[in-house]
Parts: structure tokens; C-alpha cells; sequence
């Protein structure tokens, strides 16, 4: 695939696909053969004709997906990680891979896209909030691969979740949450109108355990004479039973909006079930003709890996309606059919190219964060900011797996400090660094401690992240290992008890003075 070069708020930057892994480090445990897959990436499609979801393991929320020929896109929510809206293709629905990051200008926390294609343009929707404001805005491309164009702002700062949709009238619409729609222009680039109500949602019985009714995600399909409306309520997170899949429909883009008879059509029912908080689902026609919804949601017991991207195929009715098939996805699936592409992208970076990995993205970066970054000599040099991984915008990569381990030579400045953390946010994190005299250990988003490092400006760190237990081992030559004397247990490091709907990636950091250069960054999953 070719580089794509784009100039915004972070500088000049090469967005590329991932650099080949490195070798793989010494064997471990042997995962359960579902999830042997791609490096960083566990594997869906299961060889005989069957996939297991995910099919996107790891922080993938909110999908969106547009098919286009025989071909499809997706993309998610990338909340504060920049470069953002990482566009995946597929040519079966279960094996994907990266294209490019379409979004490089930092308009805030970006919140459930919309990617579409209309008249032969393509056209990402992006929700999006600083602490002190929020709108929606629109990127255009002529072509999947970019050059996609700076943001422009439509102006809506009170919804989130845009759905397009093309009524018989003709025009263009954003549906948004709470039942909200607003009209487009013919170009799609500014509204025409002020914002109306629309639909009245489905209610789930008042006994439900739920986090909150919040109407959210709506996508809008045209299909024979009628328009359906997904929708999601019962909010993203919070009660595993919470989340769910509600459908209407009408004769017209401008209702009456009918509910589902059968609402919801998707909803997790009992903790117990493998996928918790399923919802903010999308259909899209498959290879065969057949029919499936995109969705997301967490993996019982991994909030820490955020939600992840389910696929569930459906079947329409006689009445015009249709159901999940899926269940509780929980179990092998048919193959939805079509060509495979490779699954996945490497994790492990090598730093042998000039050209950042779409791998890699900085959580919560301020402003010109690529500035800071310098192939040299088979090595990712990375100019130092902050004091620590709270205020440093670390480099940070998803994870999609429940238990791995990452590997890394970190050398450092004079006056630097640097190491590998595990982040949530600003706020909650952990990981190990050092400078030239002593470590620095991070735990629950603090400096737990600064024992002496016998290494100098120049150590190896290996941090295994099993099942949510935290360990770390220390070298210095590469060769001889030394486990280092704090562990931790991170199952709470999550949006349900921190809030951000984010998940908990593994990254570098570098603070201080000067610069610290890293080398041979490796992943394996356990």
C-alpha cells in the first residue's frame, strides 16, 4: 500500500501500513486455537468454512461500515489516539486490513464516525469534543486511500453519532442521537435548516438493568419500500445487560417511524454471555447476498480491551422485518463468503522505516506530537514532553489480545526519562521508566516508587500484560533478564470506573530533557 502524506495539526506525516514484525519472542503458553491469529490481532476466521467473533479484537467501537462494490470499509471511534479513523478493508466481512488513518487533525475526542460513499465521493462524519466544546465535522476523499481533506465544521454542538441517509426526495439527511435529524446540502458539507425531532425511540421495560435510555447511533438503510432505523439505547457501558439493538421503520425519510414488534433485536441478557453490551449496530449485505449487522462489544470479563467488533448475521422476514441468528455469538458462525485478505496488522516495529506504522497513534496529544518523532539509525527517536506518561502523549498501539507481552531497548539523554506504560488516560495508567540513576514505576496514574537502575541510560524492558496481571523484567544487554520487584493487577483500569470509553493500550513514553531513542519494539501474544 502506498504512504499517504498529510499536513494538519500535527505536523507533516507519512501514514503508512504496519512495519514488519521483528522476531518473535520465546515461546509461552499455547492460546486456545480460536485465538491463534496475526501478531496483535486474534484471528476470526477459523479455517473450515467458520469464524468466531471478534473480528476485530480489541478497541474497536462504534463501527461503521460502507460496502462498495465487492468491497468493504470500516471504521471506529478513536476517541483522544491521533492519527485517528483508522479505515480497514474487506472483501468477506471477516478478514481485514489497514488502509490508512484518515484523520490527522486534532478536532477532539472523536466519537462514533460515519463513513459513507455518495455519487462516487467518499465522506467520514466525525463527532467530536474538546472539554470545552464539541460539533460534528466532515472529511472527503476522491478515494479510500486519501488524500482525505482537512475537517469542516457542520456546526452541531449538542448530538452526537451522525447517520446519513438519502431520503426519496432525494436529499441528503444526518440523523442524530436522541431522535434528531438535520438536512444536509448537496455536497454534504453544511446543513441546511435547523435540527428537528423526528422519532420518539423504543423503551425497554423500566426493570432492565441499564445504564441510561441514550438514544445514540442511529444508521439509516433503504431497502425495497421501506427505511429502517437502527438505533442503540440503554447506554454503552455500565450493567453488561445494558446496551441493545432497536429497529424502526417507515414508508418515507420524513416517518411515521414504526417499531420493531420484536425490539430489541440484539441485546445481551445475562452476564454470563461471552459478549457484554452489545449495540450501535449497522447492517450491510454480504459477498453472498445474504444479510449481517457490524456491532460492538466488551469481552465478558476484558472491559480493559474496550469494545470490540462483532459481526451477527440476520434474516428478514415475510413481514418485511428481520431478527438476529447469532445468538449470543458466543459460538462459530458461518462464513459470510467472498475473497480473504491478509487478517490483521504487526504490532512489532522494528523502526527500519521513515514511515510511522498505522499501528501507532499518540493518546492525547497536544498539539504538533509528530514533531517529535525521527527515524534514525534503525531506531524511533522520540523528543521528550512532560514529566511523565500523564502529560507526555505517549505513543500507544490496541492490543486485542487477553494476555501478551511486549519487549523493548529503550536508551536514553541526559535528563530524559522514558519506558513502556500500559494507557488508559491522563489519569490512569501504569507502566515502568527510568532515567539515568533509578526506575520509575507507574501504578493506578502515580509515581509508585524510584528504585535504583543499575543500568544507566541505556535498558531493556519486557512488560507482560496475562489476564490483566502485570509484570515487568529488566536487562541490561538483552541477554540476562531480571524480573522486577513490583506486580500489579489492572482489571479495573476501564470505563466503568474511570468513565472515557477508552481501553487499555501499551505504549512508550518519553519525558524530561533530550530524547530517547527505542529499538526492536516487540509483541507477542501469550
Amino acid at each position: 500500500m502506498t504512504a499517504v502524506t498529510r499536513r494538519g495539526a500535527f505536523g507533516t506525516l507519512a501514514i503508512g501500513a504496519a512495519t514488519a514484525a521483528v522476531p518473535a519472542l520465546a515461546a509461552g503458553p499455547a492460546p486456545e486455537p480460536w485465538a491463534k491469529g496475526p501478531e496483535g490481532q486474534r484471528k476470526a476466521d477459523l479455517g473450515n468454512g467458520r469464524f468466531l467473533n471478534p473480528i476485530l479484537a480489541g478497541d474497536h467501537p462504534d463501527p461503521s461500515i460502507l460496502k462498495d462494490g465487492a468491497d468493504y470499509y470500516m471504521t471506529f471511534s478513536t476517541f483522544d489516539a491521533y492519527p485517528g479513523l483508522v479505515i480497514w478493508r474487506s472483501r468477506d466481512l471477516v478478514n481485514w486490513t489497514p488502509v490508512m488513518a484518515a484523520l490527522t487533525t486534532n478536532i477532539g475526542s472523536v466519537w462514533a464516525p460515519e463513513l459513507i460513499k455518495h455519487q462516487g465521493r467518499f465522506y467520514i462524519y466525525i463527532p467530536a469534543r474538546f472539554p470545552d466544546r464539541r460539533s460534528t465535522y466532515v472529511i472527503t476523499a476522491e478515494n479510500i486511500e486519501g488524500p482525505w481533506s482537512e475537517p469542516v465544521n457542520l456546526d452541531l454542538p449538542k448530538h452526537i453519532d451522525p447517520g446519513h441517509a438519502v431520503g426519496e426526495d432525494g436529499r441528503r439527511y444526518l440523523f442524530l442521537s436522541g431522535g434528531d435529524r438535520v438536512a444536509l446540502s448537496d455536497d454534504g458539507l453544511s446543513t441546511v435548516g435547523a435540527v428537528e425531532h423526528v422519532y420518539d425511540p423504543w423503551r425497554y421495560p423500566a426493570d432492565w438493568d441499564v445504564e441510561g435510555f441514550a438514544p445514540e447511533g442511529p444508521k439509516v438503510l433503504r431497502r425495497g419500500d421501506w427505511f429502517y432505523m437502527i438505533t442503540a439505547v440503554g447506554g454503552t457501558a455500565g450493567p453488561p445487560t445494558g446496551h441493545m439493538v432497536i429497529v424502526a421503520r417507515s414508508r418515507s425519510i420524513h416517518g411515521p417511524w414504526e417499531n420493531h414488534p420484536a425490539n430489541p433485536v440484539v441485546r445481551t441478557r445475562s452476564a454470563a454471555e461471552r459478549w457484554w453490551s452489545r449495540g450501535h449496530a449497522t447492517l450491510v449485505e454480504g459477498p453472498r447476498g445474504d444479510w449481517w449487522m457490524v456491532y460492538h462489544g466488551y469481552e465478558n470479563g476484558f472491559w480493559t480491551l474496550g469494545r470490540q467488533c462483532l459481526l451477527d448475521p440476520i434474516e428478514w422476514t415475510a413481514d418485511g422485518w428481520f431478527h438476529a441468528k447469532g445468538g449470543d455469538l458466543s459460538k462459530p458462525i458461518r462464513m459470510p463468503g467472498g475473497e480473504r485478505v491478509p487478517h490483521g496488522m504487526a504490532l512489532s516495529d522494528d523502526f527500519s522505516t521513515d514511515r510511522l506504522g498505522v499501528q501507532w497513534s499518540f493518546q492525547a496529544p497536544g498539539g504538533n506530537e509528530t514533531a517529535r518523532v525521527v527515524r534514525r539509525d534503525g531506531a524511533l527517536v522520540l523528543a521528550a514532553s512532560g514529566t511523565s506518561p500523564r502529560d507526555s502523549a505517549p505513543l500507544v498501539c490496541i492490543a486485542g489480545d487477553p494476555a501478551y507481552e511486549v519487549e523493548v531497548e529503550i536508551e536514553i539523554a541526559p535528563g530524559g526519562t522514558a519506558g513502556v506504560v500500559l494507557h488508559y488516560d491522563r489519569q490512569l495508567y501504569c507502566g515502568l521508566g527510568f532515567d539515568e540513576k533509578a526506575f520509575v514505576t507507574h501504578q493506578y496514574g502515580q509515581e509508585r516508587g524510584r528504585p535504583a537502575n543499575p543500568h544507566g541510560r541505556r535498558v531493556f524492558i519486557r512488560m507482560r500484560n496475562d489476564r490483566h496481571i502485570v509484570s515487568f523484567h529488566t536487562s541490561g544487554d538483552g541477554r540476562s533478564w531480571t524480573k522486577f520487584d513490583r506486580q500489579m493487577e489492572v482489571s479495573g483500569y476501564h470505563h466503568n470506573v474511570r468513565g472515557g470509553f477508552l481501553a487499555l493500550r501499551p505504549g512508550l513514553y518519553s519525558a524530561g530533557t533530550g530524547e530517547a531513542r527505542f529499538r526492536n519494539f516487540t509483541y507477542r501474544a501469550l
